[in-house]
């Protein structure tokens, strides 16, 4: 798999029937291994590892209803009532992302109302701030700590 600008982990790989998995240990399974999920699962782990989110409020492939259509959201990481704090969408490494990509989380986010947003191909990474109370947003140069994005 393609180098990633995310630490590496040691991620347990295995074949079966000529495909590969990696076990994901958010949804404590092993699943397809494509490009895109060689992203999430370095992402998750630099998020628990790095930036101490607790794997507890990390949920995987999170489905939501959107304008009366099922959406599936990359991750979500909930706040202590429950409620969707950060959606992070994945794209592979060689995805640019453009306005486009950035323009999904945000539909997905009129649903939500996550303080945060995150895009990531696992090179570059994205993160928007949301003040709702302001009605504005301020891109980050980082991706927060989970005791500075709880503040």
């Amino acid at each position: 798999m393609n180098n990633l600008t995310l630490p590496d982990f040691p991620a347990r790989i295995t074949e079966k029937n000529g495909k590969t998995f990696i076990f994901d240990k958010v949804r404590k399974k092993h699943v397809s291994l494509t490009p895109e999920e060689w992203v999430r699962q370095h992402f998750v782990n630099y998020l628990i590892t790095e930036k101490h989110y607790p794997i507890e409020m990390i949920a995987n492939e999170v489905s939501i209803k959107l304008h009366n259509t099922s959406k599936r959201c990359d991750t979500i990481i909930f706040n202590a009532e429950q409620r969707p704090f950060i959606i992070v969408e994945y794209k592979a490494p060689h995805v640019e992302i453009t306005e486009e990509v950035f323009r999904q989380i945000l539909r997905y986010n009129m649903s939500l109302h996550a303080r945060y947003l995150i895009v990531s191909n696992g090179i570059r990474h994205i993160c928007c701030q949301i003040d709702y109370e302001k009605q504005t947003y301020a891109f980050l140069k980082d991706i927060p700590t989970f005791s500075d994005a709880i503040k």
